[in-house]
């Protein structure tokens, strides 16, 4: 049982849920006061070394959000097709019965069994793993070539590194095509690899969207939960964001697993700066 049963269909809510929770979580930070006393930058970093406006950021943001919608409406509807022929396919074998008794067994059939089985708890925390081994994967591999790729980097990547001061709002502020190659192909990827239900899917990305805001909000708040239980967090982030960095640190949005396989994790450790707020400065070896 959850609270959107009755009101709107496991599908819809994966849909639609990841990006309202996005533009809550998001706009929370916004809304903020400065807090100079916890950022990673101060505010005149922000304004001098960010190369877009906000406004261009929102429109940029709406537009990846646009395309995630559709994608995943089109997966839930193949899946949801794919569910309606397997239910249909006992009662299709019946061709020697007649046309009213064949349609009335499809249709106790399907009504029956039109609901989604739901797998247990421990079933759905294990798919959640695995969809956060798999997103982690997909998005590093793809996330470091495009930084290899000069091509790739000068033209589409290197959008999102136009906020060289990372914000909340901005977190999702890619080129189309990087949107639809890095999070929505990895997000459908994953989805589907972990077997997850379009219930478990729901949890599964506002969690995703409100891990990857966090990443970006530029904060070093004390209690957060992300900064207790992930390595790859603010600061984390934040390395990648500057100039010495770019090459370090590819891993989101969960762990620094490939990172430390592979030979990009890059290290620091956070300086109190003396005019109030944290830096997170490279360790070099």
């Amino acid at each position: 049982m959850v609270f959107w049963e009755g009101y709107a269909s496991d599908e819809a809510m994966g849909t639609f849920a990841p990006i309202v929770v996005y533009w809550l979580y998001a706009g929370f930070y916004q809304v903020l006061p400065p807090l100079d006393n916890y950022r990673l930058h101060t505010r005149k970093e922000e304004e001098e070394r960010n190369l877009v406006p906000l406004r261009s950021v929102v429109k940029g943001v709406l537009l990846q959000q646009l395309v995630q919608a559709t994608v995943a409406h089109g997966l839930f509807l193949v899946l949801c097709c794919a569910h309606a022929m397997e239910r249909l396919a006992p009662s299709m074998i019946l061709l020697t019965a007649s046309s009213y008794q064949l349609l009335a067994t499809v249709t106790s059939q399907a009504s029956s069994s039109g609901d989604t089985l739901q797998p247990s708890l421990p079933v759905q925390i294990l798919q959640i793993a695995i969809a956060m081994l798999v997103m982690d994967t997909w998005q590093y591999f793809v996330h470091r070539y495009m930084h290899q790729n000069k091509f790739l980097y000068r033209h589409i990547h290197s959008q999102h590194h136009r906020l060289v001061v990372p914000y909340a709002i901005g977190a999702l502020y890619n080129h189309p095509l990087e949107g639809l190659l890095l999070d929505t192909f990895g997000g459908a990827i994953s989805f589907l690899v972990s077997g997850m239900t379009a219930r478990t899917a729901v949890i599964f990305f506002c969690f995703a969207v409100i891990k990857t805001v966090d990443d970006h909000c530029g904060l070093w708040l004390p209690g957060n939960i992300f900064h207790l239980f992930f390595q790859n967090n603010t600061a984390y982030h934040d390395i990648h964001h500057q100039l010495q960095g770019t090459k370090y640190n590819y891993s989101q949005p969960f762990f620094p697993i490939w990172d430390k396989l592979l030979g990009t994790h890059m290290p620091y450790r956070l300086v109190k700066r003396a005019e109030g707020g944290f830096e997170a400065r490279v360790v070099k070896d």
